[in-house]
């Protein structure tokens, strides 16, 4: 575990030579405490279908880990959380509901699973003012087309919600992960915003296809361009051409607090591309207006 004063620092340098205050992190966990104890405990044993150890590091309390973003000066953060079950979804928004009337500098995040009356909480969900919604289709191994979605999807369309998908096969395949569910989920919801959390990895270049087709798809940075991911799902240098084309497309995430590394190592990844400083602040933190919620009119 690197000295926090250190990472404090290191942060601060890669914010300062951009000439940024402040960064926006799409994809930060905060939920439920006995929810995160179990998030914890798979990642304590992922090692034994992964090959090699997943140390968390930021196993700290919740105001402890709030005011860390904070010291690195993130602006605006996330509390995605995520059900694995039927009867889940509603709980953990009502959770994040909370989480969010305490804590301003987070984006109101909202949840769902394929199952009846999942169009009924969302509806709520949006009504509350939510301003982020996840989906996990790993964990929840759930087909992003069950019919008991359609609702879900029309909803979050008409509403410009953005929606951090966690769809790729990684670390681990799922029955309904991959690109092919995605695109034709696209198909039907042409104007459906996503961010394809992880980048879509290891199926980088399918989802890279998907954001270059479609208007409101985006990509976050999560744990991708890193020594640990670089070691387990390398990401193609001849794709990162299309990363600069697809400048205004792609929004930073870190996976806080369940990273096995220092919060600056995320930013020292992306800015060690090379792909320029204009880029660098867009994804840090621009490009998230481009994607975020509408503001209402009352």
């Amino acid at each position: 575990m690197q000295n926090r004063d250190d990472d404090i620092r290191n942060v601060h340098r890669v914010l300062d030579d951009l000439e940024l205050a402040s960064i926006v992190d799409v994809h930060t966990h905060f939920m439920p405490h006995q929810v995160l104890a179990k998030v914890w405990n798979y990642f304590d044993t992922v090692d034994e279908r992964l090959g090699r150890a997943w140390p968390i590091e930021y196993r700290v309390d919740e105001d402890a880990r709030t005011e860390l973003l904070r010291e690195y000066r993130v602006g605006t953060f996330t509390s995605l959380l995520y059900p694995h079950k039927p009867g889940m979804a509603q709980w953990l928004n009502t959770w994040a509901g909370e989480f969010a009337d305490r804590t301003p500098d987070c984006v109101r995040t909202a949840t769902f699973y394929a199952e009846p009356g999942a169009g009924a909480y969302i509806r709520a969900a949006l009504e509350d003012g939510v301003g982020v919604v996840k989906c996990h289709v790993q964990v929840g191994a759930f087909d992003v087309l069950d019919p008991h979605l359609d609702e879900v999807w029309a909803l979050l369309d008409d509403a410009r919600v953005p929606v951090v998908i966690h769809c790729g096969s990684g670390p681990e395949a799922g029955p309904y992960t991959g690109p092919t569910p995605i695109g034709a989920l696209l198909q039907r919801f042409p104007t459906l915003t996503l961010l394809i959390a992880h980048m879509g990895m290891p199926e980088y270049d399918e989802f890279l296809t998907l954001a270059e087709t479609y208007d409101n798809v985006g990509l976050d940075t999560t744990m991708v361009f890193t020594k640990f991911m670089e070691d387990v799902a390398p990401y193609p240098r001849e794709a990162l051409p299309r990363l600069k084309d697809l400048q205004h497309k792609i929004v930073f995430g870190s996976d806080f607090p369940n990273i096995p590394y220092p919060y600056a190592h995320a930013l020292e990844s992306v800015v060690g591309l090379g792909l320029g400083d204009e880029w660098c602040r867009a994804v840090l933190h621009d490009n998230w207006s481009r994607f975020r919620r509408p503001e209402r009119v009352s």
